[in-house]
């Protein structure tokens, strides 16, 4: 299996460290250049900066975007690593120059990791005897070769000796192999990952109207999470703010092949929607690519069942 190790802001694994988030934004503040070292599932290690040349912790690799900073910090919030807004878009500057400040929303990059783990001083690990100190980013190794064995090895022990709540990692980690395509629709996603995987996958346009706003869309739930729906692409639908609430609502909903129910039920309490009924029984105009994300019918007919209103 292929990993990378990722050199990482000692301030950003303290913070985080102290809050064991289910997720984490491991965060680039060039908005250019795409991380494509790991295929989902694969694991990411952290490596604090010298003098500090251990290996601290990590999480497995779900998706790099690049997003502009106001939806990295409506996806991830704290899970940016920082407090606040203001401090996170400080950071990014403080990165990327001061001519940044100039930008009123930057695009930077994000390597979105689910199942983080941080690892207690006393088992911090020593980085591999080839590392050299001009490695800025990081390093990509294989546990295929001696020095990438060792390293993946004591990754292992480390989770297994201490306990974890999120222990199971390390069988995940065995898992992701055999799941391949459907990583993602098996992973245990945080809501973070839910809302940017949903907005690229559907190529950031609202599914029923083709809006390419992205401040007004939204990643919503078929079923909802707290229905037991789960953080998964093909559990989502990108939409305009207002849709997404009156899906939410079931004043509109989806038929299983994918086009738009608009419930009469609009003009019967509102005395208007014109503009949603002519939605009615249009086929959806963004779905994903991958099959595997489009929506469930599973999740469809939840819906249909227990949401919306004839």
């Amino acid at each position: 299996m292929k990993y990378y190790i990722g050199v990482t802001d000692n301030a950003w694994f303290k913070f985080l460290a102290e809050r064991q988030p289910d997720e984490v934004n491991f965060w680039q503040p060039g908005g250019t250049v795409t991380f494509r070292v790991l295929s989902p599932g694969e694991l990411f290690l952290f490596k604090l900066h010298a003098p500090l040349n251990f290996i601290v912790g990590g999480g497995f690799f779900v998706k790099h975007s690049l997003v502009p900073l106001s939806l990295a910090w409506e996806a991830f919030g704290e899970k940016n690593g920082t407090a606040t807004l203001n401090t996170f878009r400080e950071k990014v500057i403080s990165y990327r120059g001061r001519n940044a400040s100039f930008e009123p929303d930057p695009t930077i990059g994000c390597i979105i990791l689910a199942q983080p783990f941080f690892l207690d001083r006393a088992e911090w690990i020593p980085v591999p005897t080839d590392w050299k100190p001009n490695i800025v980013q990081g390093k990509t190794y294989s546990n295929d070769d001696q020095i990438g064995a060792a390293l993946w090895n004591q990754v292992q022990e480390r989770l297994l000796r201490h306990k974890f709540s999120n222990a199971e990692v390390v069988s995940v980690a065995e898992e992701t192999v055999r799941y391949g395509a459907e990583y993602l629709t098996k992973a245990r996603l945080g809501q973070g990952a839910f809302r940017v995987l949903v907005t690229d996958a559907y190529s950031r346009r609202c599914a029923m109207t083709g809006e390419k706003t992205l401040p007004v869309l939204e990643s919503a739930h078929i079923k909802p999470y707290a229905s037991s729906g789960p953080h998964s692409v093909n559990n989502g639908l990108l939409l305009r703010s207002d849709l997404h609430k009156l899906f939410d609502l079931g004043y509109i909903t989806l038929t299983t092949d994918y086009h738009v129910e608009v419930s009469n039920r609009i003009k019967e309490e509102y005395e208007n929607g014109r503009d949603y009924y002519a939605l009615q029984g249009k086929s959806l105009i963004s779905l994903p690519h991958e099959p595997l994300y489009r929506p469930s019918r599973q999740y469809i007919d939840w819906h249909n069942n227990n949401v919306y209103l004839p």
